[in-house]
């Protein structure tokens, strides 16, 4: 019986295009990086307090692919690099946060400039 049910379940996912890492996934935040600054971000690394995930570069006015976390917030620690210079943000903690319930995400990321200098980064939450 256990045969004929674990074979019919991957017939069923065969046909139907499912992969055994689509169904593990169920569960857990997907998370993506856009970029709407005129900067190009380099070695973009986000902590979720759930895992840490390392996103490469981000081109100015793109998104990035979709990276896994087993838990996260409306805010992560985040690092990247503008140029030379490295961009940090420091979440304090997460007393009184929520965490996200499983799904699609994206975190924007803005690096705001003056003078044609960038000065701080900025991430707000998105639900796709």
């Amino acid at each position: 019986m256990k045969k004929t049910i674990r074979s019919t379940l991957l017939v069923l996912m065969i046909c139907c295009g499912i992969s055994c890492d689509s169904l593990l996934k169920d569960d857990q935040v997907q998370i993506r990086i856009q970029n709407i600054s005129s900067f190009e971000y380099l070695d973009v690394r986000v902590n979720t307090n759930g895992g840490e995930q390392n996103y490469g570069s981000v081109q100015s006015n793109t998104f990035s692919d979709y990276k896994s976390f087993d838990l996260a917030y409306r805010y992560a620690f985040v690092e990247l690099k503008i140029d030379s210079d490295t961009f940090t943000l420091q979440p304090i903690d997460y007393v009184g946060e929520e965490p996200l319930e499983s799904g699609n995400y994206t975190y924007v990321i803005d690096a705001s400039e003056e003078g044609g200098k960038y000065e701080r980064l900025s991430l707000v939450l998105l639900k796709d």
